[in-house]
């Protein structure tokens, strides 16, 4: 099956290819889009070609939904999406799947077994009554975290956080007031909830906020960043993510 990738988060673009590539060999990835635009001109050039579209909702420029206005999908579409009742509703009356993010394997399986046996395509007409009627729908993001510190709880906010971090099989919050507190989340699962506007996972156990970082130094092909507050630890950009990195800082 070729698949066609639409998503304009690039960790979580190279993680549902990765997580492909582990349990369907079968599936070739044709191609990989980012916004309304540059996903109707891949489906418009005669060249290309999809059975299984993978679509986020949030793109760059607009929600996913402009897609189906501007051009014919033929393809099978697997809506992936952080909760909003309304988009499920959308896509049900679609006959679109879709996944929760952050993507669950299993269920990444039972959506892609779903789509093999499918012979339909999306039900534009139904679909397009219901978003019609509704307010644009955008992905919500974490406005506080609630951690626990000796007989304390404690809200912060996201607006607070200066990065994020793991050591030791701990996860850290450090805030911008010189506050660290341990939070039970894992990163995989903070990632997908900061807003990637403001917020970039560097490397494996660290996700550092635009504001905390003051410069950043070139050392050996790496990138290290001069945060406030002054990290307890080497704070780099992991090789694989420095041209994100890079592209992140510029927008």
């Amino acid at each position: 099956m070729k698949v066609l990738i639409v998503e304009d988060e690039i960790m979580a673009q190279r993680s549902l290819m990765r997580v492909l590539g582990q349990h369907f060999p079968d599936m070739e990835i044709v191609g990989t889009t980012t916004s309304v635009k540059s996903t109707v001109a891949w489906l418009s050039d005669p060249a290309n070609s999809a059975d299984v579209i993978f679509m986020d909702v949030e793109l760059a420029d607009g929600v996913c939904f402009e897609i189906f206005r501007q051009i014919k999908v033929k393809a099978k579409v697997i809506m992936t999406t952080a909760y909003d009742s309304y988009a499920l509703k959308a896509f049900e009356a679609g006959s679109i799947d879709y996944l929760l993010k952050p993507v669950d394997a299993a269920a990444l399986k039972r959506a892609v077994a779903r789509a093999r046996m499918s012979g339909g395509t999306v039900d534009v007409e139904a679909l397009m009554k219901l978003v019609d009627k509704a307010p644009s729908v955008r992905k919500e993001y974490k406005e506080r975290y609630i951690v626990r510190f000796n007989d304390r709880i404690i809200p912060i906010q996201t607006s607070n956080i200066a990065y994020v971090y793991s050591e030791e099989k701990n996860n850290y919050i450090v805030t911008f007031d010189l506050q660290r507190y341990i939070i039970d989340s894992s990163l995989d699962t903070i990632g997908e909830e900061l807003n990637p506007e403001h917020f970039f996972r560097i490397s494996r156990s660290c996700i550092v906020s635009m504001q905390a970082i003051e410069s950043i130094i070139k050392q050996s092909g790496r990138l290290r960043i001069m945060a406030n507050p002054e990290p307890s630890f080497e704070m780099t950009v992991s090789r694989s993510r420095v041209d994100d990195f890079l592209e992140w800082l510029e927008k």
